[in-house]
């Protein structure tokens, strides 16, 4: 790397979306990580569309976010065609590299370098569970990030292959970053009692943890929940609601689960979301698709327990340190629960294997990877403008 490392712009307007999910902690914890990490010469701003406040968005040690002229949705119908407004560099010597956490791309400058994070294939191999503007727009700027990005970022080797196989192209195309778990999550807080207090967590329980939308199979969870033989332990469902009109709780009456047996949380602080995370006795993700799957490494890092669906991104996340089951099979979901409730010592080895895996994966890690790369790409956009 030489002595002036790039300046890195990057997008963080995800954080300022309505329900900014996972790519939106992505796209904060990338920002703190690489600022926190950033080498000789190294500078990273923030940029977003035209925002009255833009204190979401703003990330210790990153600069701004500066504005761009054009609100979201015409920000967004201009990148779509490829046009519009994009970050613009500063004065450093190392020259200067957008990384555009999503598919919200911005049309590529001279002597700028582009690289974008793909989150998943599921436009491709699941587009039932978007919405179909949702599929149409990923697809849409996916080929335009194939053709203008100078390095397109994966978080799983997963993702690699499925996007190689859904857009028709080599999966050395992509650079895998993994991902890690952010410090407010993963270490419990001062007064983890009492917050535990006021949320009034049971002694046990079962925890759902995502953007409620149905891909997330959290109706698979309560299915499982519903079958005979599964454990009587209560759910907590934490997460904002997405599209899709998921109503757990709705869900759970239709099922005749008993009142109280799931609580709606909601979305939380991350102090708290460290206690409840903690304290489950599991945590359940039952997705039908994922391309990387987050609240697993959270729930290892606490030594939590993990069951999931038997999709390739969870399995090379959770690796042997979770109990996967086939996607959509409600039935066996249900065995495993009852299987991990029941036997206190797989939890034990189970927490244990989830300590380790976790401890591996970090944003820090995942920065210097990141450093790595704007260095390649910066050096080769200079070049060549």
């Amino acid at each position: 790397m030489s002595d002036h490392a790039p300046e890195v712009m990057l997008l963080l307007e995800q954080c300022l979306a309505p329900v900014p999910g996972g790519t939106g902690r992505y796209s904060r914890e990338v920002a703190a990580a690489l600022a926190a990490g950033a080498p000789a010469g190294g500078r990273v701003a923030g940029w977003v569309a035209r925002h009255r406040d833009v204190s979401a968005a703003r990330v210790p040690g990153v600069a701004g976010p500066s504005r761009l002229p054009l609100p979201r949705r015409a920000l967004v119908a201009a990148w779509e065609r490829g046009r519009g407004p994009a970050p613009r560099p500063g004065d450093g010597g190392g020259g200067a590299v957008v990384h555009a956490p999503t598919l919200l791309v911005p049309p590529p400058r001279p002597g700028v370098g582009l690289v974008v994070t793909v989150h998943d294939a599921v436009p491709w191999t699941h587009p039932e569970t978007l919405t179909p503007r949702g599929v149409a727009f990923h697809r849409r700027m996916a080929q335009r990030a194939l053709r203008d990005a100078d390095a397109l970022v994966v978080p799983t080797a997963a993702v690699a292959h499925a996007l190689g196989g859904a857009l028709g192209v080599d999966t050395g195309r992509f650079v895998v970053v993994g991902e890690g778990v952010a410090p407010a999550v993963g270490m419990q807080p001062p007064d983890a009692a009492a917050r535990a207090r006021r949320l009034d967590l049971p002694d046990g329980y079962l925890l759902s943890l995502s953007t409620l939308e149905p891909r997330k199979g959290l109706d698979v969870l309560l299915a499982a929940l519903a079958t005979p033989g599964a454990p009587q332990l209560p759910l907590l469902v934490v997460g904002q609601p997405g599209w899709g009109g998921v109503d757990a709780a709705e869900q759970a009456r239709a099922l005749g689960l008993a009142p109280g047996r799931v609580r709606v949380l909601g979305r939380l602080p991350d102090p708290d979301l460290a206690v409840v995370l903690a304290r489950a006795t599991a945590l359940v993700m039952p997705s039908r698709a994922e391309g990387f799957g987050l609240p697993v490494l959270e729930a290892m890092a606490h030594g939590t327990p993990v069951v999931t669906s038997d999709v390739p991104a969870l399995r090379e996340v959770a690796g042997d340190a979770a109990l996967a089951v086939p996607a959509g099979d409600a039935a066996a979901l249900a065995v495993a629960l009852a299987r991990l409730a029941g036997d206190a010592g797989l939890r034990q080895r189970l927490g244990a294997a989830g300590r380790r895996r976790a401890s591996a994966q970090t944003w820090d890690a995942a920065a210097r990877q990141l450093w790595q790369l704007y260095a390649a790409v910066a050096g080769r956009s200079a070049a060549a403008a």
